[in-house]
């Protein structure tokens, strides 16, 4: 199963004949931070156990992973379309209409975000998601996807504390 796994990002990732992988605009960047989330927000409370089981990251249901698992069914249309403009036209579609697509993207992008996360971290995380809990998901989508882009910017001009944030594909803000 895992080499399948592995065949199929393989598969889902931006061909080299490609001059140059686009960028995802925000609202193709938003679609898929949106469909992520759930899975982001569950992986973190599996890495944050020193948090209370009651905080909103170690919930695993109820109404706060409802809303987002909600908005990121409605996003995942416009997500899928934003992963298909990343990826190998010659197989991205007929993957990307998988019922196992869903799934296995955010089993991927989930477990390389929170991966990043040190224990120390998660009273902060706790702190943020806590302060952050009122907002719709789409509102936090955009917080997240105007931070990357703000990073990436950053990077662009050579600031040293964003040396090491990954070249991810996401339009700047300019390019909208």
């Amino acid at each position: 199963m895992r080499r399948f796994l592995a065949a199929v990002v393989l598969l889902t990732l931006p061909s080299t004949a490609l001059a140059q992988t686009p960028c995802l605009k925000r609202a193709e960047a938003e679609a898929i931070t949106l469909v992520a989330l759930p899975d982001i927000i569950l992986e973190t409370g599996r890495v944050c156990t020193s948090l209370p089981a009651t905080s909103l990251v170690r919930r695993t249901s109820g109404p706060f992973l409802d809303r987002y698992q909600a908005e990121a069914d409605r996003a995942w249309p416009a997500a899928r379309a934003a992963i298909a403009k990343l990826s190998d036209p010659r197989v991205s579609m007929l993957l990307l209409q998988s019922e196992y697509a869903r799934p296995l993207i955010t089993a991927l992008i989930a477990p390389q975000i929170v991966g990043r996360v040190q224990t120390s971290d998660c009273g902060t995380i706790d702190r943020l998601v806590t302060l952050l809990e009122p907002l719709s998901p789409r509102n936090i989508a955009g917080i997240v996807v105007a931070s990357l882009q703000h990073l990436k910017s950053e990077k662009a001009r050579g600031t040293a504390a964003v040396r090491d944030v990954p070249d991810l594909p996401v339009c700047s803000a300019a390019e909208r």
